[in-house]
């Protein structure tokens, strides 16, 4: 899978990516990552970007020529045009069920606005997706694009070196995920529950979904109303 990332900070993106399953999955060459520097599409000697809104308002808005031009350089290198997704707090909010539709696509194109957002134009005629973390406001998009990033990338093949992980972790099949114990079994008077250590397979995945289903119901109860698994 590629994925191309449109912003004007390219090196918030240094660290965070460089690590854990991301890095591993560069290295393997299951995720190709590349960031693009969207300033390097200006075309005066400031490297301008952006400028002051049409009617008016405060801050300043990313211009839509730049941002095309930006655009057309990512699509035009080898492979598919890929899916242009905005990150913005205007789009749809990013879920378990958008993760996995937008995982299944060949190429992602992650265009991070900044400022008082993006030229609507630009959205308009260059954008397929918008997509936002949640209902609250971020300095840019390069934050939500990292989240994304992550998110997508445990759903390739091989990324997590076990193909049933990502089905048994929060949000599979629509609940949250059973609670996790480890070694010692015994500590402090705090009890492992007996079914975990009995080896009984049945019993044990038994007691997994009927966690899976308690805990949803304190915490989620809204995932139960589009949950296929119910009792």
């Amino acid at each position: 899978m590629r994925i191309d990332v449109l912003t004007l900070f390219p090196d918030a993106f240094r660290g965070p990516l460089d690590v854990s399953i991301i890095k591993r999955a560069r290295e393997d060459g299951l995720l190709d990552l590349q960031i693009h520097d969207i300033r390097e599409h200006a075309t005066d000697r400031h490297r301008s970007v952006d400028d002051y809104p049409f009617g008016g308002g405060q801050g300043m808005v990313m211009r839509a020529d730049v941002l095309d031009r930006a655009l057309q350089f990512v699509q035009e290198q080898d492979g598919p045009p890929g899916l242009v997704v905005h990150l913005s707090p205007q789009g749809e909010v990013l879920s378990d069920r958008l993760v996995r539709e937008l995982a299944q696509n060949e190429r992602l194109v992650l265009v991070c606005g900044r400022y008082e957002g993006v030229d609507e134009r630009f959205v308009e005629h260059c954008v397929d997706r918008e997509v936002s973390i949640g209902d609250y406001i971020l300095t840019g998009g390069e934050l939500p694009a990292m989240v994304l990033i992550d998110a997508v990338a445990r759903h390739i093949p091989g990324a997590l070196g076990d193909e049933v992980s990502p089905e048994e972790e929060s949000f599979a099949g629509g609940l949250l995920e059973h609670p996790q114990y480890t070694r010692p079994a015994e500590y402090r008077d705090w009890q492992v529950p007996e079914v975990l250590l009995s080896g009984h397979h049945a019993k044990i995945e038994k007691w997994k979904q009927e966690q899976r289903l308690q805990r949803t119901r304190e915490r989620r109860p809204d995932l139960l109303d589009t949950s296929d698994a119910q009792e």
